[in-house]
């Protein structure tokens, strides 16, 4: 520790120049990891606020809800399961939708559900969804933002329904477009106005996409037999099948592994060049009798030292960036996933220190010695 912080202190510059780019590294990768995240918790946020544990789809639907279509004796046949309390229905379906007052069309998605079910979601503004009031919806508050707010009448460009805005709800998307929370009333209503296509259930019979549940893995197979026709999959498997989820977290989760990868091989270069300037000194210091362990340990600790102390620098310019950041940007970086980050930032900096330790290992002190006089 001694000789390690002796040695930085004497080479301000260079250790300072390690330093900076180590920031600028580590601050990208924390950046795109709160990118990754926001944008993940974005596309998926109205499955992930769901209390549920499963989901009951149509078989064959790929996961997905929008290809999936169960019905009421299905969901009564859950019920008495997993008891009626822990089964309750869900409508999806994506469309655009026009303010009465506006032009401006938004990609939404509606979520049908029971008003007085826990699929219901918490009112941040207005009123509560109604089984007995027809024609109200919550919409999600980003939705604000294009002028949308209490009373607004919004008319779905497929259907030509109207829905009035009742209140507003945090949080709430699917497939990076706001949700729009409708009652069980009007999502049959809409049904009605929709021609199923061949094959699939009757318009007049109660039609939902799935069936969300609470329930445990035990569970699953008896639910399974007892409804054919059908799949029941986990919340992270619904989650992962909305289109473009898969596919965007692997294209950053590559990125962000590049970056350390980088990051570590950027890191040995730069101490392995130091350690080969320094033959000379480590040669020295081994034949007046300093161990090589000692010496190892001197290396690591000063790729411990500018690892953590950039790691410090990087987390206060994502937070200031963070609060910098406009609200419609989808960006989370939790304490867990900060702490996972940065735990696998300082590990990938000490076996890029490796091969420095390495070549510290290899020094022969009288080779050193002898190319010194020389």
């Amino acid at each position: 520790m001694y000789l390690a912080i002796r040695e930085m202190r004497f080479a301000k510059a260079r250790y300072t120049l390690i330093a900076t780019i180590m920031v600028l590294v580590s601050f990208l990768v924390l950046f795109v990891t709160g990118l990754a995240q926001g944008l993940a918790y974005d596309n998926a946020a109205s499955v992930k606020n769901m209390a549920a544990t499963h989901f009951i789809l149509e078989q064959e639907s790929n996961h997905r809800f929008t290809r999936s279509q169960v019905d009421q004796t299905q969901l009564e046949k859950a019920g008495f399961l997993v008891g009626e309390e822990n089964a309750e229905p869900l409508g999806v379906k994506m469309t655009t939708v026009i303010p009465a007052d506006g032009t401006e069309k938004m990609d939404v998605t509606l979520l049908a559900v029971n008003s007085s079910g826990w699929l219901a979601p918490t009112v941040t503004e207005g009123s509560p969804l109604s089984d007995t009031i027809k024609g109200q919806v919550l919409v999600d508050q980003t939705m604000s933002d294009s002028g949308v707010k209490i009373g607004t009448v919004l008319v779905d460009q497929a259907s030509g329904t109207n829905w009035t805005v009742n209140g507003f709800v945090k949080n709430e998307s699917f497939s990076h477009t706001p949700a729009i929370f409708l009652n069980k009333q009007d999502w049959l209503d809409l049904q009605k106005q929709t021609l199923t296509r061949p094959g699939m259930k009757s318009a007049d019979s109660q039609v939902y996409n799935a069936i969300a549940i609470k329930s445990t893995n035990e569970k699953v197979k008896d639910i399974q037999a007892a409804l054919p026709n059908t799949e029941v999959i986990t919340k992270s498997e619904a989650v992962s099948a909305i289109p473009g989820y898969k596919e965007e977290q692997g294209s950053l989760m590559m990125m962000i592994v590049f970056l350390f990868v980088i990051s570590a091989f950027v890191l040995a270069v730069f101490f392995y060049v130091i350690t080969i300037q320094k033959t000379s000194q480590f040669g020295i210091l081994k034949a007046i009798g300093t161990r090589t362990a000692y010496l190892a340990r001197s290396v690591t600790m000063q790729v411990m030292v500018l690892s953590v102390g950039s790691l410090v620098i990087s987390v206060l310019l994502v937070r200031l960036f963070e609060a910098l950041l406009p609200s419609s940007m989808p960006f989370q970086l939790g304490f867990s996933t900060l702490s996972l980050t940065s735990l696998s930032f300082v590990i990938m900096s000490l076996a890029g220190s490796l091969f420095s330790v390495w070549k510290v290992a290899k020094i022969d002190a009288l080779d050193a010695i002898g190319r010194t006089a020389a």
